[in-house]
């Protein structure tokens, strides 16, 4: 019984840790890099463990995070605004 509250307790530090997408800054990636992150999420999906092996010096967790940002609904309203900003 001594070893469950130990666990209970790690698991919830984890959760402290997590970054909300609000506080996420744009990943600048070459047109190569996205390139190659579009034929691979075609190929493989969203194994972005595979897709940054084939990237040299990329994580899985920036090219996760880069493919949501470009093709989440919220990021691409974001994106827009700031486009419109921008003369």
């Amino acid at each position: 019984m001594g070893k469950r509250p130990r666990k209970q307790a790690r698991t919830r530090s984890f959760s402290s840790e997590e970054v909300s997408s609000k506080e996420w800054e744009f990943i600048k990636m070459s047109d190569q890099e996205q390139d190659l992150i579009k034929r691979m999420y075609r190929l493989v999906g969203d194994r972005w463990d595979l897709i940054a092996g084939r990237v040299p010096g990329r994580k899985p967790e920036e090219i996760e995070r880069f493919w949501i940002m470009k093709h989440g609904k919220m990021f691409a309203e974001r994106r827009s605004k700031q486009s419109k900003g921008n003369p």
